[in-house]
């Protein structure tokens, strides 16, 4: 009994510090994808585990997702990222595309619980580097055209005022 508060108790703090995760239901799958999911999911920083619906309808309870009981049922496994909430669903949702029987439950980010559309809508979303690059190139590019403007002015200027010099020169 106590090893089971521990355990709800330790769900409950990673559900809290987390920046989104994604539940799943994964029957179906095999030890071979399900090998090739973990791999995945380890590089990408995202902590990956089954779990027992009784011990993680407790933990979404203490971590304010009480939201998330409902979907509770069946086999369930659990992916939480603590720096990137489109990572968990970006991967989970890859593998509902190609094995039949594994599905999306439900997710959650930054503490707001989200059913299954906003988890396929998130998941296709680019990654956060993806977007802070979008997001500097789009700043960059007026700055770098503000540049060319001015060089073009003070190249023009130049061009002008040799011009003058060399007719007051003749």
């Amino acid at each position: 009994m106590e090893q089971k508060q521990k355990i709800v108790a330790e769900v409950a703090e990673k559900l809290k510090a987390a920046a989104g995760g994604t539940i799943v239901n994964y029957q179906g799958i095999t030890v071979e994808n399900d090998t090739a999911l973990r791999v995945e999911m380890r590089k990408a920083g995202i902590e990956y585990f089954v779990i027992k619906n009784t011990l993680l309808k407790r933990a979404v309870e203490i971590a304010g997702l009480p939201e998330l009981s409902g979907v509770l049922e069946n086999m369930t496994a659990i992916a939480i990222s603590e720096n990137d909430p489109v990572a968990p669903a970006r991967i989970l949702c890859s593998y509902a595309d190609k094995i039949e029987t594994f599905n999306i439950k439900a997710g959650f980010v930054d503490g707001k619980v989200i059913g299954v559309s906003d988890v396929v809508a998130l998941s296709k979303l680019p990654s956060r580097d993806t977007l802070v690059a979008q997001v500097v190139g789009t700043l960059a590019a007026p700055i770098s055209g503000l540049v060319n403007v001015l060089n073009a002015n003070i190249s023009g200027l130049a061009r002008v005022l040799q011009a003058v010099a060399d007719k007051k020169g003749a």
